[in-house]
């Protein structure tokens, strides 16, 4: 199943691809240069990625090859040692994660992070803690803002648990869940901040195809109703090639390649580094 084959990707001034239909607006991301280094290492170097506003783009490359390390640029979990990340055009020089995520730029991860000891809904509510619009004072003394507070917290974390259809497990214990349903409640999570970019590393990890290919439908479907860009990293290949519209390659912590599904399957740096060198015909 393919969801990208009638995306049209346009040229942008920083040498990137965006979908047609971004063109004219601001991009959400722009990293320049961006590179960090442990001791002697160059985890990642030089690396450059344009993203458009409504855009479902792919960061892959074997192992090893720097992909989290480009999210934990991204999210502020590392400071880089060279370049820049703008978010909706601003510098994010200097922040915090949390500062970031305030900015509109959440994320999962490859380790599932969630509370295990709280409830599925607990667990969303903890994503809308930046739209809580009552003080301590009221909470205190339970006042009525609190009280409509905690209404409209418990009303959007349902509409978010209707996208996986796990409303019916609202009052679930988090980590009695699932391998899938914890990997579904983490997006969902990443999604009650009500981000601008959501960053999914590797969302169909540990599920089958026939769950893999609900992913799809739903990572597009997030994509439409909440309009934000995505970005994922995923060794699916059949997630990435039916989802993703522009796709960056990395190994050993460099671009080596960028574009769409079909030019990025057909580029022969990609198959040898990443994909596995063509064998000769017998």
């Amino acid at each position: 199943m393919k969801l990208n084959s009638d995306v049209k990707m346009v040229p942008v001034p920083s040498h990137s691809i965006i979908p047609e239909r971004d063109s004219g607006k601001p991009v959400v991301l722009e990293a320049n240069h961006l590179g960090i280094q442990f001791g002697g290492l160059k985890a990642v170097d030089d690396f450059n990625l344009t993203i458009g506003r409504t855009e479902i783009a792919g960061l892959i490359g074997p192992n090893g090859a720097g992909k989290t390390t480009v999210f934990n640029l991204l999210t502020k979990v590392y400071q880089p040692t060279t370049g820049t990340v703008l978010l909706d055009g601003k510098d994010t020089a200097g922040m915090s994660v949390v500062d970031a995520n305030r900015m509109g730029i959440a994320r999962t991860f490859q380790n599932i992070r969630l509370f295990d000891k709280m409830t599925v809904e607990d667990n969303i509510r903890i994503g809308l803690h930046n739209q809580v619009r009552y003080g301590m004072l009221p909470g205190i003394l339970r006042l009525p803002s609190y009280w409509q507070g905690e209404k409209k917290q418990h009303q959007r974390a349902m509409e978010l648990l209707h996208i996986f259809n796990m409303e019916d497990l609202a009052d679930v214990r988090a980590g009695s869940l699932p391998y899938g349903a914890q990997r579904r409640l983490e997006i969902l999570r990443a999604l009650a901040t009500n981000p601008k970019l959501l960053l999914l590393d590797e969302p169909a990890a540990g599920m089958n195809p026939t769950e893999t290919e609900e992913l799809m439908r739903t990572i597009a479907r997030i994509r439409d109703e909440f309009q934000i860009a995505i970005l994922l990293i995923e060794h699916d290949m059949s997630l990435v090639m039916g989802v993703c519209e522009g796709i960056c390659v990395l190994n050993f912590g460099r671009v080596i390649a960028k574009g769409t599904a079909e030019q990025i399957q057909n580029d022969p740096v990609v198959i040898e580094a990443y994909l596995g060198k063509q064998q000769e015909e017998a």
